[in-house]
């Protein structure tokens, strides 16, 4: 079937932002984050958060300390949630207040590296080690024990995302009965991720059954909780849910008193969702494009490219362009796409386009990321744009898995 010609003329914002980088002098493949972007997109968190609902930055989704403390400072929060050891000490000694919730369980051999490496004490901020099952909680106790340590632990819920983790039951009441019955060892509080939720479909109400399900063990491991702490303890402590794609479920803080967000920020193509459409896509992908040459050539398979060529207009020129195999999808110059059978490079990608495309040699085509928290830590520094000019360079965090 004949296909249709996707290149056309350039948006006029990915041409202001090729205007900045090239006045910047960058000709490096580079990640740029539209400052005036992420603004709007922190102004629409806090308007979408419910009165009293807490909010805990996702550190792996904005990995850059000038970018958290951005963030932080723009929707007015210390809590972060934290996933690797050399992120948790970077973010103590930046963020030495800060009230840190690991986002999945360490070894426990990790939590005593970090306590003996403490040089002045016991942190001065919190941190809730996230526990996912009784035998790890035996390990933290016995940590907290032998070196007189208070340790906060916060229990992760399977509300549905059967990622590990405690249901309500007997298992659930065993562990807070171990906590409460250990010396130095407190309650943190609760996560429950469900991401599931997002991804199941709306229809036959498969989603708000989804949604009702989650709530309701929730609910129910907070009635335990009850049952061995006291309500009061159990409505101050940390009760985490959501994240990104999910947060805007949350209407009240009856269940939960504090929701996760980060990429929502970014929104990579990943968070191209039907809850997330008033978030603008901040983060981007630029590199220069190396070589602007003709119709398409396959190695090898010269002879079928005249056939190959008149069936799809997308063929019509091949871009070489610095770099490439990223997580991220060509947005800018339109039409472009990767070439399945010439295959994928990290060295000089190829991609194809129709004959209208408008792109010189050193002229810069633009991805979209489809997630951030890969993306952002392989760039080296960020280009932050902001009222037509590259006006700061932000650094990322070390990287770490």
């Amino acid at each position: 079937m004949f296909r249709r010609d996707k290149s056309g003329p350039r948006d006029a914002y990915f041409l202001r932002m090729q205007a900045a980088l090239k006045a910047a002098g960058i000709t490096q493949p580079t990640l740029v984050i539209d400052h005036g972007r992420l603004d709007q997109n922190m102004t629409q968190l806090r308007h979408d958060l419910p009165t009293q609902m807490g909010l805990r930055i996702v550190a792996k989704s904005l990995p850059s300390i000038p970018l958290l403390k951005t963030v932080a400072k723009g929707t007015g929060t210390d809590r972060f949630m934290t996933f690797n050891a050399p992120m948790l000490r970077e973010l103590q000694a930046e963020f030495p207040l800060a009230d840190q919730l690991l986002g999945k369980p360490f070894p426990v051999k990790a939590a005593a590296e970090f306590y003996s490496n403490q040089s002045s004490g016991a942190p001065k901020g919190r941190i809730g080690w996230l526990i996912d099952s009784v035998e790890r909680l035996a390990q933290y106790g016995e940590l907290a024990t032998s070196r007189s340590q208070p340790i906060e632990v916060s229990l992760e819920l399977d509300v549905g995302l059967h990622r590990g983790g405690f249901a309500p039951g007997d298992v659930l009441a065993r562990a807070l009965e171990l906590i409460r019955d250990t010396a130095h060892l407190s309650l943190h509080g609760f996560m429950g991720y469900e991401a599931h939720i997002a991804k199941a479909p709306t229809a036959l109400g498969m989603r708000k059954s989804a949604l009702a399900k989650a709530q309701a063990l929730y609910r129910a491991a907070l009635a335990q909780a009850r049952d061995v702490f006291g309500a009061d303890h159990v409505h101050q402590m940390t009760r985490n849910a959501a994240g990104s794609p999910t947060f805007r479920f949350y209407k009240d803080t009856d269940i939960a008193n504090e929701v996760s967000v980060g990429s929502a920020l970014m929104r990579p193509t990943d968070f191209d969702t039907d809850m997330l459409t008033l978030y603008a896509p901040s983060l981007f992908i630029a590199t220069p494009a190396l070589k602007v040459t003709g119709p398409m050539q396959t190695p090898v398979l010269e002879g079928l490219d005249r056939i190959k060529n008149a069936l799809d207009p997308n063929l019509a020129k091949r871009v070489f362009i610095h770099g490439g195999y990223w997580k991220g999808v060509p947005v800018d110059p339109p039409g472009l796409a990767n070439n399945p059978t010439y295959g994928r490079s990290s060295n000089q990608e190829l991609l194809t386009g129709g004959a209208k495309l408008a792109l010189a040699p050193d002229d810069f085509v633009f991805l979209r990321p489809t997630q951030s928290e890969a993306v952002l830590l392989h760039f080296g520094d960020i280009a932050v744009y902001r009222d037509g000019a590259i006006t700061d360079q932000w650094a990322p965090m070390a990287i770490s898995a």
